[in-house]
């Protein structure tokens, strides 16, 4: 009893590991609630790219002393426009327009970092961010966040329902699908503009798809969105505690810890499901 106590519950009395996995359920949850959106409409290439896109303005914040978070939020404005803008001034696709804008920002963003004397720590930072410096200031407004995502979803659930499934179907029942693409494009800044600086780029996209594509690998009833956001907001939740576990006893680095397990969940759930299924059909 002693040895499961130590194990599992001792390290989350420490207060900077009990924060982070406030903090981290809190980014999980609300991740989880925009992230299965992201997998139903085919988003997720616009949910890497806004994730690395943000680092201009997370770069020039920095060598101006400025709020981070702020410099994060006019990047993601910035490239959301510019994808919407490109969309529909050209004949290209959005995954062109968004591949484009990309590029541009990831480069821009290095360019502007390698004026920084420190910019191996700070692309460090910018990618895996720093989940156990969290402090009760970020959980705020991470709180805050989830609760905004959450009510929006929660009121436009309709709207995104017919967006993901049938478009046409959405411009015949006058739900505004233009509106609601938009709309869904301003929820995934948010999640990634409020968690970049706790949990870093590269755990908002794990979080971000992650948790979602295995939730929607194991409810059998696609059209169960609801479902999908739960068992991905439980995952989410899960990996994090697992996740800073390990890193715990482990000593490895906690972003990186969740969001390789992450990765290592859906796969090895992916592949548990096909040979389930392979053994019911030789059976």
């Amino acid at each position: 009893m002693k040895f499961f106590i130590d194990t599992l519950i001792v390290p989350f009395d420490v207060s900077f590991i009990s924060r982070a996995l406030v903090a981290g359920c809190l980014a999980a949850i609300l991740c989880s609630l925009i992230g299965t959106w992201v997998i139903l409409r085919r988003l997720t290439f616009f949910g890497d790219a806004m994730s690395h896109g943000m680092l201009p303005g997370v770069a020039t914040a920095s060598l101006l002393g400025g709020n981070l978070m702020f410099g994060a939020a006019i990047s993601a404005l910035i490239m959301s426009a510019g994808v919407v803008w490109t969309s529909r001034k050209s004949s290209l696709s959005q995954d062109v327009s968004i591949g484009l804008q990309f590029i541009t920002m990831l480069s821009l963003g290095v360019v502007i970092v390698s004026h920084s004397d420190s910019h191996a720590v700070d692309l460090t930072s910018f990618l895996f961010g720093d989940i156990l410096g969290v402090r009760p200031s970020d959980i705020f407004i991470i709180a805050i966040a989830t609760v905004l995502g959450g009510l929006t979803i929660f009121l436009f659930h309709r709207q995104f329902t017919a967006l993901a499934f049938d478009e046409r179907k959405a411009h015949t029942l006058g739900l505004n699908p233009r509106f609601a693409h938009l709309l869904m494009l301003a929820l995934i800044a948010l999640a990634t503009v409020v968690s970049f600086q706790v949990v870093g780029t590269l755990l908002v996209f794990g979080l971000l798809i992650g948790p979602p594509a295995t939730a929607a690998l194991l409810v059998q009833d696609k059209a169960s969105i609801s479902l999908i956001m739960i068992v991905a907001s439980l995952l989410g939740c899960a990996e994090i505690y697992l996740g800073l576990l390990i890193s715990w006893h482990a000593s490895t680095a906690a972003g990186a810890t969740i969001t390789l397990l992450s990765a290592a969940i859906f796969f090895a759930t992916l592949l548990t499901k096909s040979a389930i299924s392979r053994l019911n059909f030789t059976a």
